[in-house]
């Protein structure tokens, strides 16, 4: 993926996870909006991990 997406992640995160999980909530039940929450949030933090710069070690 390109680093200009990689660099917008956080705020997506930040932005879309709390809007569309009461949504989900409200339409198809609080367990659909709860998976939701905790597979969206696993994977972006994932996708953080994954790309972050870590110092070296020595």
């Amino acid at each position: 993926m390109n680093n200009t997406v990689f660099k917008l992640l956080p705020l997506a995160g930040v932005v879309v996870v709390p809007q569309v999980v009461p949504r989900l909530m409200v339409h198809l039940g609080i367990g659909a909006g709860v998976a939701f929450a905790v597979v969206v949030v696993c994977l972006w933090f994932a996708l953080l991990v994954s790309r972050a710069e870590m110092p070296g070690h020595g």
